[in-house]
């Protein structure tokens, strides 16, 4: 028998496996709820947000089913449910992009010309007309995280970066911003975005670094916080507030 390729797990691919199994044999009934995330993240060793993409892969393959405000209850299974998750993880990849993005948007706010700048805040103009219109902003906000990395000059940051936030169009991050986005949560966003291109103008690399890294601080505690009301979860969203300059 020849020998098979063994392929790494994602950790959330890991914990969802777990889950799924436990499911199937029938240690969640259907029509349960699971238990709250944080101690299944405490029997399984593992943090929170791993378990919180773990819950939502199962969600996306029709194992359970997330009622915001009650908890995680377990669906009945179909012959139709979707094909194991795979993707990117959507936490993770926000932690990347606040490692990276954070630095180019110090490095723009050193190089960045006047009309970059302006193009920046066109990219947000475009992000408020398409939440005025009901419409997901993604395209603006693409555009805006995108610009910054081509101020860099660097082929291979772009490609990263680009690659990075279009992962948000993977199953498993379309799900995420299903529960956890709408248009008063793209307004808090869109101010962060406007933060952000402040700083740069500013010539402050240090407050266009914090102002970054306080938007995708913020983007991954909207994307973890409290989805039940019952007294077994606690939000865990934190305002970090950005250093001041000189």
């Amino acid at each position: 028998m020849p020998l098979q390729t063994i392929a790494p797990r994602r950790l959330y691919r890991q914990i969802a496996d777990q889950l799924r199994t436990l499911i199937e044999r029938g240690e969640f009934a259907v029509g349960s709820r699971l238990p709250p995330e944080r101690d299944l993240a405490v029997q399984l060793g593992v943090s929170r947000p791993s378990v919180r993409e773990a819950l939502i892969a199962l969600e996306v393959e029709g194992f359970v089913e997330v009622r915001m405000g009650s908890g995680i209850y377990v669906c009945k299974r179909v012959a139709t449910r979707e094909r194991r998750v795979t993707a990117e993880a959507p936490l993770e990849t926000i932690r990347a992009r606040q490692l990276i993005e954070s630095e180019l948007a110090a490095h723009a706010a050193r190089h960045m010309k006047k009309a970059q700048i302006a193009g920046l805040r066109d990219a947000i103009s475009q992000m408020e007309a398409d939440v005025i219109d009901g419409t997901l902003p993604t395209a603006g906000d693409r555009l805006f995280h995108v610009r910054i990395a081509e101020a860099s000059d660097n082929s291979v940051l772009l490609r990263i970066v680009t690659e990075l936030h279009d992962e948000r169009h993977n199953p498993l991050f379309a799900k995420f911003g299903s529960h956890f986005e709408n248009t008063k949560s793209w307004g808090i966003a869109i101010a962060e975005h406007r933060s952000v291109v402040d700083a740069i103008a500013s010539r402050s690399p240090q407050a266009a670094r914090s102002a970054m890294s306080f938007h995708l601080h913020n983007s991954h505690a909207r994307f973890t916080a409290n989805w039940t009301n019952d007294g077994s979860e606690v939000a865990i969203v934190r305002r970090v507030t950005p250093r001041k300059t000189a």
